[in-house]
């Protein structure tokens, strides 16, 4: 608390709040999978680069846990606060430092929105091609290395970032490099901190590339009879060369979800409730007729119930809506008192099919609702099950049939985590996916940049013995 009136008296009473509902949704997410009952002791909103310094300076002084906070919407319990500490919110960091429209590139603060960017940048015909949640903000997008459904089409977060300003745990400034497109000059220090999760430091600017926004776009929706041949027709469909924006996967139970439960922008659709494809298309308008076509006559082997095309642009969003929503309608519709377990993988696209229907199985056989939804484009998919909070026997249940699909994930050389990065949820698969010898380094580079272990504490990776940070006072 002493530090926080610190800070205070430094950047002024109201850039720290005490507010315990607002430290509580900084510190618990509905739609998290992991959650910890620790809490932050204060938020601080600062807004600029030299802020934040001052914050990390009086917090490694007295070796008080920072904790970044940009959207909310991750789901691995990465802005948790397990050891407490002061959770630093670039809500107020939200502007657009420079725009550089020939170099087809631009220098954001954290907070800003990435809908809200490519509102501001659309009229020089360029966007920043991600697509994650809504909500996200470029902070919390690099954080945990993000990508969404446009990653079959153009990569994940890391693919996007030129250069990074970051704040180190001792009030240092480091610039990762300068704003060319390639170099090849010293160390990767940008890769190094996109997917670091705070860990590492406090990101306060961003250089992002930006993409040429397409001539046209296009929304197709086909649905299957079964997970196997709609996953199959997903593994045809990327092995055919077609250049798709994008390529998803929604369950027979997802979709019967939108269709009793959806917005009303997506229930003016009658969905076939069955296991579904949606596919969105992008170049020419010629171009986009003939990629349709040709979807079409890939996916007829695998014995497609119903095709959805849409005829306009509102058509267009409509469709992709119901994919867009998915989450938030599973989190509307949760009873009380029980809670969402989302997590995702990914695996080579070879073995997605077979991935898809054992975790499907391995789901049902749980008596429980659930749902398997994803990015197949990328070999990515997510599994989202609902059971009763505090019911021990349901969450050990859900706990070993999501624990099972991570370790066939690494078995088929996946990854536990394809885009919500490590948080609190997945360290111990971490450790399986890279061993010991791997994690050592990742913390040796920790010990170099963060001695007292102050950034983001307990994510990624444990604490090492001794470590002065402690367990924050347990939220009854």
């Amino acid at each position: 608390m002493q530090v926080a009136k610190e800070i205070a008296v430094l950047l002024g009473e109201d850039a720290v709040s005490f507010d315990e509902e607002a430290i509580e949704a900084h510190g618990f997410s509905d739609w998290s999978t992991s959650n910890s009952t620790g809490r932050s002791v204060a938020i601080v909103y600062p807004k600029n680069t030299e802020e934040v310094v001052q914050i990390a300076k009086i917090c490694n002084k007295n070796r008080v846990p920072i904790v970044p906070f940009g959207a909310g919407s991750s789901v691995e319990g990465n802005f948790s606060s397990p050891y407490g500490g002061i959770c630093v919110d670039f809500t107020h960091m939200d502007q657009v430092i420079a725009f550089h429209p020939d170099d087809m590139d631009v220098v954001v603060q954290p907070g800003i929105n990435w809908v809200d960017l490519n509102q501001k940048i659309k009229d020089d015909g360029l966007f920043l091609p991600l697509d994650p949640s809504p909500t996200a903000s470029v902070g919390g997008m690099v954080s945990t290395n993000c990508s969404g459904t446009n990653a079959f089409r153009y990569g994940t977060m890391r693919d996007w970032v030129v250069s990074l300003t970051v704040v180190l745990a001792d009030g240092r400034i480091i610039k990762t490099r300068k704003r060319p497109r390639k170099t090849s000059a010293g160390y990767n220090l940008t890769g190094l901190f996109v997917g670091a999760e705070g860990t590492l430091g406090l990101v306060t600017e961003i250089t992002l590339k930006l993409a040429v926004i397409p001539q046209d776009t296009g929304v197709a929706v086909v649905s299957f009879p079964s997970i196997p041949e709609a996953a199959e027709a997903a593994t045809k469909l990327i092995r055919s060369g077609i250049q798709l924006a994008a390529l998803e996967f929604m369950d027979d139970v997802q979709m019967e979800v939108i269709n009793r439960h959806g917005s009303e922008a997506v229930r003016k659709t009658q969905w076939d409730e069955k296991p579904s494809l949606f596919i969105k298309f992008s170049g020419t308008t010629e171009g986009i007729q003939g990629d349709i076509a040709k979807v079409q006559e890939l996916c007829k082997p695998f014995n497609p119930t119903k095709y959805f095309f849409a005829k306009d642009k509102q058509q267009e969003a409509d469709l992709w809506a119901a994919r867009k929503e998915a989450l938030w309608t599973m989190t509307s519709i949760k009873p009380e008192n029980y809670s969402i377990w989302s997590t995702d993988v990914a695996v080579p696209i070879s073995r997605l099919a077979e991935i898809i229907t054992k975790s499907k199985e391995d789901s049902s056989k749980l008596g429980l609702f659930n749902s398997v939804i994803g990015h197949v484009g990328d070999g990515n998919f997510h599994q989202s099950v609902t059971y009763e909070t505090g019911n021990e026997q349901q969450t050990a249940a859900v706990a070993r049939c999501v624990y099972d699909m991570m370790v066939l994930a690494l078995e088929m050389d996946g990854t536990v985590s394809g885009e919500h990065a490590i948080g609190i949820g997945k360290k111990k698969s971490l450790v399986n996916e890279l061993g010991t010898e791997t994690i050592l380094l990742m913390q040796q580079l920790k010990q170099t940049v963060d001695p007292k272990w102050i950034m983001n504490p307990g994510k990624v990776f444990e604490l090492p013995a001794g470590s002065n940070v402690k367990e924050a006072p347990r939220i009854s």
